[in-house]
């Protein structure tokens, strides 16, 4: 049995203790006749007083213990009180408006910066504001700039639905078109940080770059437009009358545009049925409900006559946004001699005679009108390649100095002006195969050698969309034009890795008798048999809603036309819910050894700082493009925008570039830029020197081989100015 109560405190224990001796003394002192109890007495008195003195001892180590840490608690306050000031002064410093919001979504704190230009909502921001009442005064602000159809309360659920994200940036617009980029992120503990910055200027900057490339193009298509022989008229989707060309306007007089722009097509068709009057089996009505279909429109032709003079042949499609285009065709002439043939029937040879005659001269006028539509085509592929040139420079330099998202958004443009340059230059091939001015180059080909050079080419763009791509190797041989059968089998590797559905796609070749043949098969959805003609056919997609992503159906129309050229026999398997496999068969010639065709991968350029480029180039965005790029690898570029400007300089400088860019077209009155290259090579000797030029004829590459220099086509590739500048650096290497 213990004395004391262990569950006392040690102040207590003592007190009692104390108590306890002190009692067991007195009765010491008062019996004297009782030795042996009073010294047993006495003997626990001095047990109890040890106990007592060491109980003291204990309770003053832990008041000490007690001090010190209070003491480093006040210590600890000290330092929490600095790194909280310490840090809501650093928070104060950034340029950004910054909150934080604890694990129970409570604001911590913010600065002065936050929500500055929200003003009305600045009062309710205090330590202990739920993020979910900060939100929806942030959704009532009058600042702030809803978007069309919503509400305060659906942005609210909106943005409650992001905060749910461990990391989200988005833009919010507010009134007096000024804009917040949120960046919202999520702590380790589970707290929010959020960081508010004004991009107005940077919007508004896109803005205007937007605006100014949409004019751009909308005037580009606004000239190609004029140049064609027919008249045109286009409708979007609600049918309303978008634009149309200076033939439509002379060939149906339309009135003023202001009158007319965005007036329905039946609307149109009124104002116009006292002038027109439709002829042969399609009528008012059969137009009117062809326009109205909700999807697939098929290409529609007719004839209408004008007044009692006038026939024109009429030809309506639909386009991939669901607007249709619709062409006139003055036929007056051709109509007119018809019915002279009938009329004339009494003298029938004669007559056959001087049709013939006359049907030459149309067959003549038919071929220079599409001789004149190549040029065209082949012009205004010239006049585009200059500019997507410019910005295809621009954005490699773009790209070569961001980082981050603007370093991937360059990329991504860089691969957006890829596909069109791809696209032109599938205009180009379909203009020189039909025009017949495809110059081929027919020798022996290793089948097994070009397709394995597709493989750099392609595996990306298969892995990109989750496919597996397997090449199986060859050895066998055939006659051909090498440019084009591998142009041939891209597009076809290229189509079925677009529109495949399936897993793997395999390019390989079988030997069948005597005839090698290139197959392509894929497991996508397949052909339906009445579609496996039209899938041949220009700007012709069986899913045309895809389009956009997919090109312009312009790839098989080339495959078809190019095996026309080569005399390839063009085959094509397909079943729905199969696949498909497309082939190209040529007479086999024996086997070869292949050589790895594979191109290296692509690399940072190392080039020696201090090369000096001599550019001559008379497009100011060209030569921007080139001079950003060049400058930015380190080098120099001295720029002239003519032959004799160039020459004029050369003497007054009195050094000799490590290299010359030249273009070929230099305006006109200028010297090309091979007679340039003539001159320069006459007063400084063999030089470093390229020819770059929009002109890719059969003629220049030619004169270019003549010459001994190689050629670079525009749009300039960095590839080629990468291999330019190695050369240059070689050569400087070696002086």
């Amino acid at each position: 049995m213990s004395l004391i109560d262990p569950t006392d405190s040690l102040e207590r224990q003592n007190e009692k203790l104390v108590r306890i001796a002190e009692s067991l003394m007195r009765r010491v002192e008062q019996s004297p006749n009782n030795s042996g109890l009073a010294y047993a007495q006495f003997e626990r008195a001095a047990l109890l007083e040890a106990q007592v003195r060491q109980r003291t001892n204990d309770l003053e180590r832990t008041l000490d213990l007690l001090h010190s840490s209070n003491a480093r608690l006040a210590q600890a306050n000290a330092e929490a009180e600095a790194a909280r000031k310490n840090l809501a002064e650093a928070i104060e410093a950034v340029d950004e408006g910054f909150a934080l919001f604890d694990v129970d979504d409570r604001l911590v704190m913010h600065n002065t910066r936050f929500c500055k230009e929200l003003a009305d909502i600045k009062p309710i921001l205090r330590p202990g504001l739920s993020f979910e009442d900060y939100v929806q005064a942030v959704s009532g602000s009058r600042f702030l700039s809803l978007p069309g159809g919503d509400t305060p309360g659906s942005w609210a659920d909106r943005r409650m639905a992001r905060h749910k994200d461990r990391h989200v940036v988005f833009n919010v617009a507010l009134i007096w078109d000024r804009w917040l980029q949120v960046s919202e992120h999520r702590s380790a503990s589970g707290g929010t940080a959020i960081l508010q910055t004004d991009v107005t200027k940077i919007l508004r900057l896109e803005r205007r770059e937007r605006d100014r490339l949409v004019d751009r193009q909308a005037r580009m298509v606004r000239a190609t437009l004029d140049h064609l022989n027919q008249g045109v008229c286009i409708f979007d989707k609600d049918q309303r009358l978008v634009g149309w060309n200076m033939q439509m306007e002379a060939l149906l007089q339309l009135p003023a545009e202001g009158s007319v722009l965005g007036l329905p097509f039946s609307d149109l068709l009124d104002r116009l049925d006292d002038t027109l009057r439709f002829t042969g089996q399609v009528g008012r009505d059969d137009i009117e409900a062809w326009a109205r279909l909700a999807n697939g429109r098929r290409p529609l032709n007719f004839e209408i006559q004008r007044l009692e003079d006038q026939i024109f042949a009429v030809f309506a499609q639909e386009m991939p946004d669901r607007g249709f285009v619709i062409s006139f065709t003055d036929v007056t002439v051709e109509r007119e001699a018809a019915r002279a043939l009938r009329d004339l029937n009494e003298t029938l040879e004669r007559r056959v005679e001087e049709r013939t005659l006359e049907l030459g001269e149309a067959l003549a006028e038919a071929q220079r009108a599409n001789a004149s539509k190549n040029r065209f085509v082949a012009a205004a592929s010239h006049d585009l390649l200059q500019p997507l040139s410019a910005a295809k420079l621009f954005m490699a330099s773009l790209e070569e100095r961001c980082e981050g998202e603007a370093g991937e958004t360059a990329t991504k443009a860089i691969s957006a002006l890829a596909s069109v340059e791809g696209i032109i230059e599938a205009l180009l091939d379909i203009s020189k195969l039909d025009s017949g001015q495809a110059s081929l180059n027919i020798q022996p080909v290793h089948l097994g050698a070009l397709v394995s050079s597709l493989r750099t080419e392609m595996m990306p763009l298969a892995r990109g969309k989750g496919l597996e791509l397997r090449i199986v190797p060859s050895s066998l041989l055939i006659e051909s034009d090498p440019i084009y059968l591998r142009r041939v089998i891209q597009n076809l590797v290229t189509n079925a890795i677009r529109h495949t559905n399936g897993r793997k796609i395999v390019l390989g070749v079988r030997r069948t008798g005597g005839a090698a043949r290139v197959e392509v098969w894929d497991e996508g959805p397949g052909i339906a048999p009445e579609d496996q003609q039209v899938i041949f056919q220009e700007f012709r997609q069986l899913q045309p809603g895809r389009s956009g992503a997919n090109g312009l159906g312009l790839g098989l129309a080339i495959v078809e036309r190019a095996c026309q050229t080569l005399g390839h026999r063009l085959g094509l398997w397909s079943e729905p819910g199969r696949g498909s496999c497309f082939s190209v068969s040529a007479t086999c010639i024996g086997q070869g050894v292949a050589t790895d065709a594979r191109r290296p991968e692509g690399r940072k350029m190392p080039l020696a700082e201090g090369l000096v480029v001599f550019l001559v180039e008379n497009d100011p965005d060209v030569a921007r493009g080139i001079t950003l790029t060049i400058e930015g690898w380190g080098s120099h570029v001295i720029h002239t925008e003519s032959g004799e400007e160039a020459l004029s300089l050369m003497e007054e400088l009195g050094i000799l570039p490590d290299g010359f860019l030249i273009d070929n077209q230099l305006g006109a009155g200028n010297m090309p830029g091979t007679e340039l290259l003539g001159h320069l090579r006459a007063r400084y000797g063999d030089i470093n020197a390229r020819i770059i030029s929009a002109d890719r004829t059969q003629a220049l590459m030619a004169e270019c081989d003549l010459l001994g220099v190689p050629f670079i086509a525009k749009p300039l590739d960095r590839a080629r100015l990468v291999e330019f500048m190695e050369s240059a650096r070689q050569d400087f290497a070696g002086a």
